[in-house]
This record gives C-alpha cells, sequence and structure tokens, in this order.
C-alpha cells in the first residue's frame, strides 16, 4: 500500500486515525464552485490531530485549501511539531497531492515529515514534504542574506 516513508515512521493506530480524519474533514467542505471537496489530517509531533477542509469564495484566489486550513488550525492553538499530514478527495483514478502553495506552507515547518496522498477506496502513498518540494526555499535560507 504505502511505497515510500519518512525518517519518523508512523505507528499503524496513527496512519488510521489520520485516514480516518481527513476523510471525515472532506465531509465539511465548502465547495460550491470547483464541487471538489477535500479534506487534510495534520498529525502534531504529540500525536494530536487537526483536521480542514477547503472553503471556497466567490472570489476565487481568497479560497483555502484543506492542508492550509489545518495547518492554520494547528498553528493557532501553538503547534508546529508535525509529524505528518493525510489528505482525501473524491478523485478515483489519482492520489490526491497538495497544490504548490500547499506545499510551500508545509514546508515552513521543515522537510522531513510525511504526506499521506489517498484515493477514496482507501489506498495511499507517502511521501515526504522534502520529496514533494525538493530544492526548496526555508525559513533557514534567509538567515543566509543577513
Amino acid at each position: 500500500m504505502a511505497q515510500k516513508g519518512p525518517a519518523r515512521a508512523l505507528e499503524p493506530e496513527h496512519v488510521q486515525r489520520l485516514l480516518l480524519s481527513c476523510r471525515e474533514a472532506k465531509k465539511t467542505a465548502y465547495c460550491p464552485y470547483s464541487h471538489f471537496p477535500v479534506g487534510a489530517a495534520l498529525l502534531t509531533g504529540d500525536g494530536r490531530i487537526f483536521s480542514g477542509c477547503n472553503v471556497e469564495n466567490a472570489c476565487y484566489p481568497l479560497a483555502v485549501c484543506a492542508e492550509r486550513t489545518a495547518i492554520q488550525k494547528a498553528i493557532s492553538e501553538g503547534y508546529k511539531d508535525f509529524r505528518a499530514i493525510a489528505i482525501a478527495s473524491d478523485l478515483q483514478d489519482d492520489f490526491i497531492s497538495p497544490c504548490g502553495a500547499c506545499r510551500q506552507v508545509m514546508r515552513e515547518f521543515g522537510t522531513d515529515w510525511a504526506v499521506y496522498m489517498t484515493k477514496p477506496d482507501g489506498t495511499y502513498i507517502v511521501r515526504t514534504v522534502k520529496e514533494l518540494l525538493p530544492a526548496s526555499f526555508g525559513p533557514e535560507d534567509l538567515q543566509k542574506i543577513q
């Protein structure tokens, strides 16, 4: 099922909780324009899960992806150490993959944490943030210009 794993592999119960949570979060998506619901579940270093869904807006650029919703919820509660995120959608033929903006937001919080990309049938693949955004720019790069 999973093809590659991050340095800090998850326990099976954490994986199952993440997969269930992202599917549940998808149910609350607000997507009247795209009709493309997405849910995400984010696992913190201490085992807490924050979920999020996509929230669209009539002014399209103001829409927020599920992954960023979950990350912003965690950050607003004081969490910055992430182990994994799982993403669910209704795509049948492909695993749901985070957009470029979400990849960059994930990168802000490290490169060696897992991204579980799922299909509705329960299958998934796992990549690290680094694998999804190679040669990335992050917070430590800002230190190089001072």
